[in-house]
């Protein structure tokens, strides 16, 4: 689990990228790399191609939005119903932009490169930046969120083509497994930032999980997150307000 940073300082944008880049390299990069690598595994026992395990890891870059396109395609389902259901599995994106631009200065919320740059906000980059962003002066902050986007980006394809490539060595529980360890990496992640809601929505969402899931297993997600989201941001609204 990555240790939180200090107070980050930088004597030029390249020294803040190449410290993004390298702080990328380890945990964040290698959690994505594994998922990846369970991604492409999926595809191989869904008969999809090297293509599209590969091709979307490129240009898609949202695993839980790949994991539904690529069992909508095994099912046969229609271009339509495949696009509204990845469609709903990125509606994510649109908090994660809202919460992370601000972060960036006047100067480059307004800067054409942010429509390069959203390609590669991710899970795994968007907690990071999230968590390091605050901890820097605003002019750096883009060229430190650059190095954590391609680095994490860049791993994606080629763990897919390697999950694909061994994918008859890897048992499907373990498949699944590595999928799933971005979003842990992502909860672990949260768990260190410094504002108390987000600590009390994870908290509140793991609770709600089991018992959402025995009674209503097919939104169990859904629910817990909602009113585990919901009951955090009620406490800590009321704790300010009192």
């Amino acid at each position: 689990m990555l240790k939180p940073a200090s107070e980050l300082q930088f004597q030029s944008k390249q020294e803040a990228f190449r410290r993004g880049v390298r702080l990328a390299i380890g945990a964040p990069a290698g959690v994505l790399f594994a998922g990846y690598i369970g991604f492409g595994a999926l595809c191989h026992s869904l008969n999809l191609s090297l293509w599209t395990a590969a091709g979307s890891a490129f240009f898609v870059y949202a695993l839980p939005g790949q994991m539904v396109m690529a069992e909508m395609f095994a099912l046969g389902a229609t271009t339509l119903l495949t696009t509204l259901a990845v469609g709903l599995t990125a509606s994510r994106f649109l908090p994660m932009t809202l919460t992370v631009l601000p972060q960036f200065d006047g100067e480059h919320r307004g800067s054409k490169s942010l429509y390069v740059m959203v390609h590669f906000l991710a899970m795994t980059s968007w907690a990071v930046a999230m968590r390091d962003l605050p901890r820097m002066e605003p002019q750096y902050r883009q060229a430190y969120f650059w190095g954590i986007g391609l680095v994490c980006w860049g791993v994606c394809a080629p763990g897919s083509v390697i999950g694909y490539l061994i994918a008859d060595q890897v048992p499907m529980p373990l498949t699944m497994a590595l999928v799933f360890l971005n979003p842990l990496f992502f909860m672990l992640s949260f768990t260190e930032v410094r504002p108390t809601a987000y600590r009390l929505a994870i908290l509140l969402g793991s609770l709600l999980g089991p018992l959402s899931h025995s009674i209503l297993p097919d939104y169990s997600l859904l629910i817990s997150g909602l009113v585990g989201g919901s009951l955090a941001y009620l406490v800590i609204h009321r704790k300010r307000s009192g």
